[in-house]
């Protein structure tokens, strides 16, 4: 469990670092494909998505077997904490996610939960070899500054009911569980650098088990009732709930896991320009800011990454 990242190239990690941000990408289309899921309940969703992701990871790891036999497999002989770090995170974080909207405002959530880049670029300082300077920090902090203008924007944009109660403190505890559950979870990963991306599928199998389960516990069954909304759950399960995971696993055990934190504020800028491309959500003052204050922030935090020979 070394870092292994410091021994690598600098072209290495600009690339793995690349291919992490790719994530980013992806989860920006989350609230979108979301909002075309219809009324399908959030656990229900949580376990078609993730056994979507594990279908697929499934068929790469038998086309593998085909070419190297039962050998094929022995990357899953893993010790028990890696699978604990990487259950529990994709779990967990979605649980507490879910909790925070029952039980507080969607925006006063969603900017509680997103800390998790911050945390991600001051917890990554706490890892062998790595080293926080200012512009991490700054940068980072810019960047929450553009995402918070940007999510009380969309909030104001979508009609939030005054009289919406402030919300408990469940609610915001779960929030602050997410950020923490999502940041505590890719700088851990960086611990076990050598536990092989394959083995995320596995993780994607079990979450979408436990969501089973927590549908058959707490939600009523509402299948897609048509055809697009079928489609939007098959790209979540592709994209944000199921490729995004295995990139994010690359680029923090392999990359620059402090630009990918403060990188991770770009989610909420794409995110709000396709709301925008769509017809959900309609481009001002406000919107420009924050996506000047995120992308800022990002090519300051990232300045190492790309300044490097």
């Amino acid at each position: 469990m070394t870092d292994i990242a410091a021994a690598r190239p600098s072209s290495a990690i600009r690339r793995a670092t690349l291919i992490g941000a790719i994530a980013v990408l992806l989860w920006a289309t989350l609230a979108l494909f979301t909002a075309s899921t219809g009324a399908v309940p959030p656990f229900q969703l949580m376990a078609m998505t993730f056994a979507i992701a594990f279908l697929f990871a499934g068929l790469k790891w038998l086309r593998d077997a085909v070419v190297k036999g039962p050998s094929a497999f022995a990357f899953l002989r893993q010790p028990w904490p890696v699978y604990a770090l990487g259950i529990g995170g994709l779990f967990l974080y979605h649980l507490f996610y879910f909790v925070a909207l029952d039980h507080a405002p969607a925006v006063e959530a969603s900017l509680i939960a997103y800390l998790w880049p911050l945390l991600i670029v001051l917890f990554s300082a706490l890892l062998p070899g790595e080293k926080l300077y200012w512009q991490h920090v700054v940068g980072a902090l810019i960047g929450m500054g553009g995402a918070i203008i940007l999510l009380v924007y969309r909030d104001q944009d979508g009609g939030n009911d005054p009289t919406q109660p402030i919300g408990s403190a469940l609610g915001y505890g779960a929030a602050l569980a997410c950020a923490f559950t999502w940041s505590i979870y890719s700088v851990l990963s960086r611990r076990f650098g050598s536990a092989p991306t394959d083995l995320v599928g596995a993780f994607c199998g079990v979450t979408a088990l436990l969501g089973f389960l927590s549908h058959l516990l707490v939600e009523t069954t509402v299948w897609p009732a048509d055809m697009w909304e079928w489609l939007a759950i098959l790209a979540l399960g592709l994209g944000p709930v199921g490729a995004a995971f295995f990139v994010w696993d690359y680029g923090v055990k392999k990359g620059d896991i402090k630009a990918l934190g403060a990188i991770s504020y770009a989610s909420p800028l794409i995110s709000t320009l396709l709301l925008i491309l769509t017809g959900k959500a309609t481009a001002s003052l406000a919107i420009l800011l924050g996506c000047l204050a995120i992308v800022g922030g990002a090519v300051l935090a990232a300045r190492d990454l790309y300044m490097k020979k």
